[in-house]
């Protein structure tokens, strides 16, 4: 993996709008999504089962569970086309090997079940080690970061075929998930237990935005989600108190992927709301077999929006209580 990677602590706000409609408006919506459904199919995604491939786990795989949707409740699709390529995301570990998708196997309509709601489902998996097999790689090729896409394509028995190109934001989302691509990341597998539960943040250098000297300090609760740490927390406690979410991806040996929405309330230096990106400016990184009792976590705060502007750097260090 990079030996430094961009750390963001972006606080974009999210706005949520909850519509409540006649039933007349739900109706229109139905047919939008069925007009679409009988001018092609869709294959749906009743659930991601895994989507991380872990080195050195030769069980590591990714798999899916599938459902056929179309105009004659999924007896139009012949059989489905499975593709697998290869992304380096690196630039010291297998730099360049980018793999160009091809046909990894086909799904013929005879190996489909009946799912619950009377139409064809299959589960699709492969592990890390065919993976590496298909695309021409060793796993010394391989960090975290790097990615597996793996796309799907209908083919129906009147020749035509359906994808991800043909995908509209009608069918990607809600019951209709139907996105035909799937990237599974390749991780380095840690602990759950690792960097969770009751830390205190102390931050021992810089500014939050406005020149707020001490806007980090608190202590906070840390959960797991795979390699992935959601840390909620207040910005400039002791001030405005505005709750944010801060969430660090562990990607074999470096904190990566640093990044924060807003929960709730909003900050700005002329009435309007930041939304802010950022990024680490030093290397940060973590060893399991050292343990987790502290972390340093460098980050650059930017504030392009809400009329403040400027750049502000803090070196926070995560203690575990």
């Amino acid at each position: 993996m990079r030996n430094f990677l961009n750390r963001y602590l972006g606080k974009g706000i999210a706005i949520f709008l909850i519509v409540f409609t006649a039933c007349e408006d739900g109706e229109e919506i139905f047919d939008q999504i069925r007009g679409a459904e009988q001018r092609g199919a869709i294959l749906r995604t009743v659930n991601l089962v895994s989507n991380e491939l872990p080195i050195g786990d030769p069980e590591g795989n990714f798999t899916v569970d599938l459902e056929i949707q179309d105009q004659q409740n999924g007896s139009l699709v012949s059989s489905v086309e499975v593709f697998v390529g290869f992304l380096d995301n690196t630039d010291e570990v297998g730099p360049g090997t980018d793999v160009p998708e091809a046909l990894v196997t086909t799904v013929n309509s005879s190996e489909f079940t009946t799912g619950e709601f009377g139409l064809p489902r299959f589960t699709y998996s492969i592990t890390l080690p065919e993976l590496l097999s298909f695309v021409g790689r060793a796993e010394s090729d391989i960090t975290g970061g790097d990615q597996f896409p793996i796309r799907f394509e209908l083919v129906l028995s009147d020749g035509r075929r359906f994808s991800n190109d043909d995908n509209s934001g009608t069918i990607t989302g809600s019951y209709f998930s139907s996105p035909f691509l799937y990237t599974p990341t390749v991780i380095c597998p840690v602990p759950e237990d690792f960097f969770t539960g009751t830390y205190e943040i102390i931050q021992q250098s810089g500014s939050a935005p406005f020149g707020i000297g001490d806007g980090f300090s608190q202590v906070v609760e840390i959960t797991a989600n795979g390699t992935n740490r959601q840390i909620p927390f207040l910005y400039d406690p002791g001030g405005f108190g505005s709750a944010y979410t801060m969430s660090i991806d562990l990607v074999c040996g470096n904190f990566s992927a640093i990044t924060g929405t807003i929960d709730s309330g909003s900050l700005g230096c002329d009435g309007s709301s930041i939304g802010q990106t950022g990024s680490t400016t030093a290397i940060t990184t973590y060893d399991v077999d050292a343990g987790d009792a502290e972390f340093l976590v460098t980050i650059e705060d930017f504030n392009p929006d809400g009329g403040c502007g400027g750049v502000y750097e803090a070196v926070l260090l995560f203690r575990k209580q």
